[in-house]
């Protein structure tokens, strides 16, 4: 596990402790943004392995072309599994990037409105997208794709925003990414 707690983006280092905040949830993006790089990971390892019934300048434009394939989805993967959204009693905010990080975030009293999108595909697998109208339109905080148990979210959130956070909300409630 210790590569995979090397690349978790360990929000809760940004929750506020200090100032009373408490993580509500952290949610993991949706597997589905998973599958296309996957089968680019895929189609690359074909490749190389293709190149290699090959000698010399074939063989290096199909180990070459295949790396490029493979190591641009791996790097897509990563920064997917890494893209966070996270409800606390006070604020939403968005901690997402691999080789540097950035973070958004808006106090709950901001959001004015929240619209909940889910495409066909989206309500066959359990999926959505936020989309945040804030006073401060905050550009970050503004979409957040691939939500899964989307409809959860949105009530956990609703619930937040009144500030009536029941017993079982107010432990923070771990996102297992599937």
């Amino acid at each position: 596990m210790g590569l995979v707690n090397w690349l978790d983006p360990h929000v809760d280092q940004y929750v506020l402790s200090t100032a009373g905040e408490k993580k509500v949830v952290e949610v993991h993006k949706h597997w589905i943004v998973m599958v296309w790089p996957a089968v680019r990971v895929a189609i690359g390892i074909v490749i190389i392995v293709t190149g290699m019934a090959y000698q010399g300048a074939i063989f290096w434009v199909f180990f070459l072309l295949g790396m490029v394939i493979g190591v641009q989805a791996l790097y897509r993967i990563l920064e997917e599994y890494r893209d966070r959204f996270v409800i606390t009693n006070q604020r939403v905010f968005r901690v997402n990037g691999v080789l540097s990080t950035a973070r958004a975030s808006v106090p709950l009293l901001r959001i004015l409105d929240i619209t909940v999108n889910k495409p066909m595909i989206g309500r066959w697998l359990n999926y959505g997208h936020f989309i945040f109208e804030s006073a401060a339109q905050v550009q970050g905080l503004n979409r957040i794709t691939y939500v899964k148990d989307i409809d959860q979210r949105e009530d956990v959130l609703r619930i937040v925003m009144e500030g009536d956070i029941p017993a079982q909300l107010a432990t923070p409630v771990e996102d297992d990414g599937t």
